[in-house]
């Protein structure tokens, strides 16, 4: 599974990071890296909780028991 970050650095310097493919996945941070690092570390966790809550529009996630 793959997610596009979306980059924008605001007039004041910070930079925004997205995944836009995830309403409600995006992060600041003072370098792009710290963005990316962010929105990296919070989209499992907004994945993880859409999935608690049977919200999970993500077709491409399955699970198979071995």
């Amino acid at each position: 599974m793959e997610f596009e970050i979306v980059f924008d650095r605001e007039e004041d310097g910070r930079w925004i990071a997205e995944i836009e493919s995830l309403p409600g996945v995006l992060a600041y941070g003072a370098t792009r890296k710290e963005a990316q690092s962010k929105v990296e570390a919070l989209a499992p966790r907004v994945i993880a909780d859409r999935i608690e809550s049977e919200q999970s529009t993500l077709g491409q996630l399955r699970f198979e028991a071995a």
